[in-house]
C-alpha cells in the first residue's frame, strides 16, 4: 500500500489549481463517527460489466507516476525499467509546464489532440508494444480507482448494464457528456444537479466507484510540483485553510476513490462546462445540499441542513462524517440517452466515437423500439443529429441503410453549431420510457 502522502500527492496533481484536492486535514480535525449500520444489500445487478475505455493523457500519466503502486504495476507487469520510467515522468511533467505556461487547461480543448500527443511521446520510449500494454494499465488503473486490486467481494456493487440503466438501488448515477449528477434512493431518483466536469486533459474517470465519507471544511496542501511555483499565495507543502480564497475545495469534499472527489468551490459559470481536474465539480450551494442527499440516502440521518450549518460555521475545524451505508457512484459516459420519450445527443466531449448508428440502436433496442419505428422525418433528425455531436462531422451524414427516406421530407442538413446537447421529441414512439427526466434538478443557479 502506497503512502498517505503519495495519495495526497496524486490526487493534488490531478486537480491542481481547478481544485480537486484530497489533502489532510489540520490539527484539530474532529471525526464524527455514526453508529454502525448493517452493510446496503447487494446490487441487483450481474457481477460483470463493461466499463468505457480510458485513453491515455499526458497530464493524467504525470498523476499516475506519482503513485509508488502505479509505477510498481509499470516494471513488473510491463517489464518497464527505471530509466524508462524516469523519461515517461519527464515528458508528462513536460506537458503539465506547457498547459501551465500557455493557460491550456482552462480551454475546453481537444481529447483527440491530447491522446495524439500522449501516443507520440509513449511510442518513442516504449514503443507500440508496451505503448498499447501501458494503455491498457491505465484504463483498468483509471476505473477501479483504489479498490484493491483482484477484490473478489461478491457483495460490492456493480455498474448496471446495459445503456440508459436505471438503478433499482440507492446509488449515485454521473453522466458525463450529459454534465448531470442524480441521486437514487431505492430505485427512486430523488435529486438531479447539473456539473462541472474534467478537462479532456484530466477526464472524469468512468466506472463504479463509491462514497464513505463527507469532510467538511477541508484543508488543501498544493503538491511539490512546478506550477505551485509560479502560484502568488502558496507554496508546496504549505496547509491552505478551508474558506481561504486560495482553497479549491470550497466547504465539502466528498472522496470518490482515486483520484477523484466531489466537491464545492466551483462558480456558477463553470457548471456545466470543462471545470476539473478529473473531479465532479459543484457550487458551495450545490455541494451543501448534495451532502445533505447523500447523507439520507445512506441513512446518516443526524446529518441534516442544521448540522451541516453548525459544521461549516467553525472554517478552523475540519470534520468528517462517516457515512452508515458506502453509496456506490456510477460514472458513466453516455452521448444518446432516451429519456421519458425524447432523446437526447449529447457532444462526445471526450472523443470516444460513441455517437454511432449502432449505439443509437442498442439505445433504442434497450426500450423495445427500433430504428425503423421512427418516422422517415425523425431517422433523418436523429442521424443528422447523431453526425452534428460526433468527434468528427461530416457535411452531409450517410442516411441509414434500412432507412428509404422521402426526398421531399428527408432532406440533409449541415451539422448544427457547436452545442452540447440536441433534443429529438420521439411523440408517443417511446413515451415514459427510457431513462428518467431531472427531479428537483439543481443548475447551480439561484
Amino acid at each position: 500500500m502506497y503512502s498517505m502522502q503519495r495519495l495526497f500527492i496524486l490526487i493534488a496533481v490531478l486537480c491542481l489549481l481547478a481544485g480537486c484536492t484530497n489533502a489532510p486535514s489540520n490539527s484539530n480535525t474532529a471525526n464524527v463517527q455514526p453508529a454502525a449500520a448493517a452493510s446496503p444489500s447487494p446490487s441487483p445487478s450481474p457481477t460483470t460489466s463493461e466499463t468505457a475505455s480510458v485513453q491515455v493523457t499526458l497530464p493524467l500519466l504525470d498523476a499516475l507516476l506519482t503513485d509508488e503502486k502505479f509505477v510498481g504495476q509499470l516494471k513488473s507487469k510491463l517489464k518497464v525499467t527505471d530509466d524508462q520510467v524516469a523519461e515517461l515522468k519527464r515528458v508528462s511533467t513536460a506537458e503539465i509546464d506547457r498547459l501551465r505556461a500557455s493557460n491550456a487547461e482552462d480551454l475546453e480543448g481537444n481529447a483527440s489532440d491530447a491522446r495524439t500527443r500522449a501516443s507520440e511521446q509513449l511510442r518513442t520510449i516504449l514503443g507500440d508494444e508496451k505503448s498499447r500494454e501501458l494503455a491498457t494499465l491505465v484504463s483498468d488503473y483509471w476505473s477501479k480507482g483504489d479498490v484493491a486490486e483482484g477484490s473478489n467481494d461478491k457483495n460490492r456493487p456493480q455498474m448496471l448494464p446495459g445503456p440508459n440503466a436505471v438503478p433499482k438501488d440507492t446509488r449515485v448515477v454521473v453522466n458525463i457528456p450529459a454534465y448531470r449528477m442524480d441521486v437514487f434512493k431505492d430505485g427512486s431518483l430523488v435529486k438531479s444537479y447539473k456539473v462541472g466536469i474534467g478537462y479532456p486533459e484530466f477526464p472524469l474517470p468512468q466506472g463504479l466507484r463509491k462514497a464513505n465519507q463527507i469532510i467538511f471544511n477541508p484543508t488543501w496542501t498544493p503538491p511539490d510540483s512546478p506550477w505551485v511555483d509560479k502560484m502568488k499565495n502558496v507554496s508546496a507543502g504549505e496547509t491552505v485553510k478551508a474558506g481561504d480564497k486560495d482553497n479549491p475545495l470550497g466547504p465539502i469534499k466528498i472522496p470518490i476513490g482515486l483520484p477523484s472527489l466531489i466537491h464545492g468551490g466551483k462558480s456558477p459559470a463553470k457548471i456545466g462546462k470543462f471545470a476539473s481536474h478529473g473531479c465532479v465539480g459543484l457550487t458551495n450551494d450545490q455541494i451543501k445540499d448534495f451532502a445533505a442527499q447523500l447523507a439520507r440516502a445512506s441513512n446518516t440521518n443526524e446529518v441534516s441542513g442544521e448540522t451541516i450549518a453548525s459544521y461549516l460555521k467553525d472554517k478552523e475545524r475540519t470534520q468528517t462524517v462517516k457515512l452508515h451505508q458506502a453509496v456506490p457512484v456510477e460514472l458513466r459516459y453516455e452521448t444518446i440517452v432516451l429519456e421519458d420519450g425524447k432523446l437526447h445527443i449529447y457532444k462526445d466531449v471526450y472523443a470516444q466515437d460513441t455517437n454511432t448508428e449502432d449505439n443509437l440502436r442498442k439505445v433504442l433496442s434497450a426500450q423495445g423500439v427500433r430504428l425503423e419505428d421512427l418516422s422517415e422525418q425523425q431517422r433523418t433528425e436523429v442521424l443528422n443529429a447523431l453526425n452534428a455531436m460526433s468527434t468528427n462531422p461530416t457535411a452531409s451524414p450517410s442516411p441509414s441503410p434500412s432507412a428509404s427516406p422521402d426526398k421531399k421530407t428527408a432532406k440533409t442538413k449541415k451539422p448544427a453549431k457547436p452545442s452540447n446537447e440536441i433534443v429529438i421529441d420521439l411523440n408517443n414512439l417511446a413515451a415514459k420510457k427510457g431513462y428518467p427526466a431531472p427531479v428537483n434538478e439543481d443548475i447551480g443557479r439561484r
